[in-house]
């Protein structure tokens, strides 16, 4: 269960898109970004992918290192409409004592400024699993302590790779709407 006790962190960070909110659909950019396009978000990012659930529904599959942990993230979709995209993962962290879950909740969404102005947003919350949980008591590690050690390098991730997300959707929004107009 996901509540503000087990919560690591919830960040948020804004960026303009120089783009209509018309020409955005941030699904059809998570769902076909390639992973050079993914790799230049952050130099963080080592790849991506996306696949379908057993169930159907579309994933974005994401492999990134955040504060010396290699995290491979498995994003199912959870709202998905043109300009708000709600993913949720239970991502694996491989840390030098093992292997662990942590779940995400990774929320891109735009909102239009002008007639070519969006703002964009880029949320990530994060929450220990009772795996983890159990994991830190096994290492004698307080989660207090793993947080507040935890959400300096998330937030600086997030806020790192806030910007040129902005910019790969402007790019795949001009791009859409210039082969639209050919």
């Amino acid at each position: 269960m996901h509540t503000l006790e087990n919560q690591i962190v919830d960040s948020s960070f804004s960026a303009i898109i120089n783009a209509p909110i018309e020409k955005i659909d941030i699904p059809t950019w998570c769902f076909t970004l390639s992973e050079k396009e993914y790799q230049g978000c952050s130099p963080a990012h080592i790849a991506a992918g996306f696949t379908t659930a057993a169930d159907g529904t579309r994933m974005s599959i994401n492999v990134e290192t955040i504060g010396g942990s290699l995290m491979v993230q498995h994003y199912h979709e959870t709202l998905g409409e043109k300009n708000h995209l709600i993913l949720d993962s239970d991502s694996d962290v491989f840390t030098p004592n093992g292997r662990i879950t942590i779940h995400v909740t990774w929320e891109l969404s735009v909102k239009k400024l002008d007639t070519n102005r969006c703002e964009f947003t880029n949320r990530v919350q994060s929450y220990a699993t009772d795996e983890m949980m159990a994991f830190l008591d096994r290492q004698g590690i307080p989660f207090e302590l793993f947080r507040t050690q935890r959400q300096p390098m998330s937030i600086a991730h997030n806020k790192g790779e806030t910007p040129l997300f902005a910019a790969s959707i402007e790019r795949a929004a001009l791009r859409n709407s210039a082969t639209k107009a050919a």
